[in-house]
């Protein structure tokens, strides 16, 4: 019976390591492997429970749909509008500024390795190229579980049956422990780049790399964890930029994306809007939701800006991704639903006994790096995730936030995106050489994950 149960996920898993099979016939032939496990548990109920279950995860997945959709259409507005690299010589400043703080901020807004493209670009406008653009260009990806308006967060807050706002503060305080964790592999990198930072260079970084975590933590006591990333990101990006470039960056530049967040601020500040919710144990669509925001803002620029037509080729380049999100939330609720996720957890939990829920991270991080999505890792493994903590006593929301930290982290990092950035540097530069470099950061999100997991699941109260 475990191994019937653990089928879909070690076949979802394997064919997207092996990188031959795309995400969505890998999550065609999961959906397959999961029939023979439910079969078993509802022989006489099978079709039922596989069409209201279906449903079901397509409500769920509507939102991360739409915002790739929206983040598709805002990208598909703004391209070729704007210059986004800094014909200048590479200074640790300059770098510092567009893969970490430029590029999260991006990130966070669009989404989908958005900012790690922002990023390798003007890295390589600097002159700087090969694993080391690659390796530094994916420090953009470090607010992960915030990027595209925090589809994957909290969609696995849903499938937790917990708030996305307290999954989001929680995760904020090791994913800003995160970030200092890479300052040394940052210099390292800076170093490697020819523009090692001095003593006082790095001290500036440091300081800026703090008030980022600092604002992540405190925008999830004042706004929707959605904006978190945005708002933390936004200002430590333009002090950066400002640094390493004067005078300022045209402020036509930030046009848009200053545009976007006001609109997402303003429609959070409407009260009463109409909300859908077709499934009472499930959170429900509102009018002013990001989606929409995102969406309607896209479709404006594209107007103002004389692009729509535009629209059907960045819907088009939507469609595959949307179905593989789609497939994936389905999957994930077949599994929670159908009681294998906690026949597997209670397995593993038997396995490791008590070290148990050190497991979480390492797991998270690994359904990451293969699924390649925040939302994908979500989808597939938070519910395995969710009925672990289950057995182990612990806050859901805790376990909600780990997974999140550590599957976004391992999604920056993941096969598909690396082999893209490669790609785009274009020297034969592998996603293997850049894992090499990368393993300094991969425990050290690790660690970070294991630090918030003894400090809240020991009974400390959550932020």
């Amino acid at each position: 019976m475990i191994l019937a149960d653990a089928a879909p996920l070690l076949l979802l898993l394997g064919l997207l390591a092996s990188g031959r099979v795309a995400p969505l016939p890998a999550c065609l032939f999961a959906l397959i492997a999961a029939l023979p496990a439910l079969w078993l548990r509802e022989a006489e109920g099978l079709v039922g429970f596989l069409w209201r279950e279906s449903l079901a995860g397509a409500f769920l997945a509507l939102p991360p749909v739409l915002i790739v959709a929206g983040g598709l259409l805002f990208q598909a507005a703004i391209a070729g509008g704007q210059a986004s690299a800094m014909p200048r010589p590479a200074t640790p400043a300059r770098i510092f500024a567009v893969s970490l703080p430029g590029g999260a901020f991006l990130e966070s807004v669009t989404g989908f390795s958005i900012g790690a493209v922002f990023a390798l670009g003007a890295l390589m406008a600097m002159g700087v190229r090969g694993v080391v653009a690659v390796a530094l260009s994916v420090q953009a990806l470090t607010l992960v579980p915030w990027g595209g308006l925090g589809p994957g967060t909290a969609l696995g807050a849903a499938i937790a049956g917990v708030p996305g706002q307290a999954v989001g503060a929680i995760a904020a305080w090791p994913a800003a422990l995160w970030l200092l964790l890479l300052l040394p592999l940052q210099w390292r990198l800076q170093a490697m780049a020819g523009a090692a930072p001095p003593a006082a260079e790095r001290a500036v970084q440091a300081g800026l790399t703090l008030l980022l975590g600092a604002l992540l933590i405190l925008a999830h006591r004042l706004l929707p964890f959605e904006l978190a990333g945005v708002v933390a990101a936004g200002p430590v990006a333009a002090l950066a930029l400002w640094r390493a470039d004067r005078p300022a960056r045209p402020v036509a530049a930030a046009a848009p994306y200053l545009l976007l967040l006001a609109a997402l601020l303003a429609a959070r500040a409407v009260p009463g809007m109409p909300l859908w919710r077709p499934y009472p144990e499930l959170p429900g669509f509102a009018l002013n939701h990001v989606a929409v925001v995102l969406l309607a803002v896209a479709l404006l620029l594209l107007l103002w800006h004389g692009r729509a037509d535009r629209a059907g080729p960045a819907l088009a380049r939507a469609l595959r991704p949307g179905a593989a999100l789609l497939l994936y939330v389905v999957l994930g609720r077949w599994l929670a639903e159908g009681g294998i996720a906690a026949d597997l957890a209670a397995a593993l939990a038997g396995l490791l006994g008590p070290a148990a829920p050190v497991a979480i991270a390492p797991m998270a991080l690994l359904s990451g790096i293969v699924t390649g999505t925040n939302v994908g890792s979500n989808a597939a493994l938070m519910p395995v995730q969710h009925a672990l903590g289950q057995a182990m006593g612990l806050d859901p929301a805790l376990v909600a936030a780990l997974h999140n930290v550590a599957g976004g982290a391992g999604a920056g990092m993941g096969a598909a995106g690396l082999a893209m950035l490669c790609a785009l540097v274009g020297d034969g530069t592998r996603p293997a050489q850049a894992w090499r470099l990368l393993l300094p950061s991969m425990a050290a999100v690790l660690a970070a994950a294991t630090l918030a997991l003894w400090w809240w699941g020991g009974a400390r109260p959550a932020p």
